[in-house]
């Protein structure tokens, strides 16, 4: 409700904003930010880089996921089609014997993320260690 003042003969009402309110609470939030600034203490975030692996894998095992969902187990110069429910025990007998094995999925440009996701859950239920994904930049 707005005030009222009386001067003179008639009565007017005082159409402005109370601004001394909200410059105390911007003051005391200023105050609070300047005095627990200092005691924050900056995290250092260690980020993967590409030649930053220990030791490169004794043998990779690609997935390749074609347009029409379809699987596909490549081993050095061996390649076979498998299926979902199949594919971790297809990986579980190339990586036979390798301690150090990766798996590395790569899929076309049309396929679904939901499909890769799936190979993937697929793979960490088995118990497949190392898993990553292919990249291709394009030109």
């Amino acid at each position: 409700m707005p005030a009222v003042s009386s001067r003179g003969r008639g009565r007017r009402t005082i159409n402005e904003i109370n601004m001394v309110p909200f410059i105390d609470v911007m003051l005391v939030l200023l105050i609070i930010f300047m005095v627990t600034a200092p005691l924050i203490t900056p995290s250092v975030i260690d980020l993967p880089s590409v030649g930053k692996a220990a030791k490169q894998p004794d043998q990779i095992v690609d997935i390749v996921i074609g347009k029409d969902e379809a699987l596909e187990l490549k081993l050095k110069d061996d390649s076979r089609p498998v299926s979902l429910p199949e594919l971790a025990k297809a990986v579980r007998q190339a990586q036979a014997g390798q301690t150090n094995s990766a798996v590395v999925i790569s899929a076309d440009r049309s396929v679904k993320y939901e499909v890769v996701v799936k190979v993937m859950d697929t793979l960490q239920r088995a118990g497949v260690q190392r898993v990553g994904l292919s990249v291709q930049l394009a030109n």
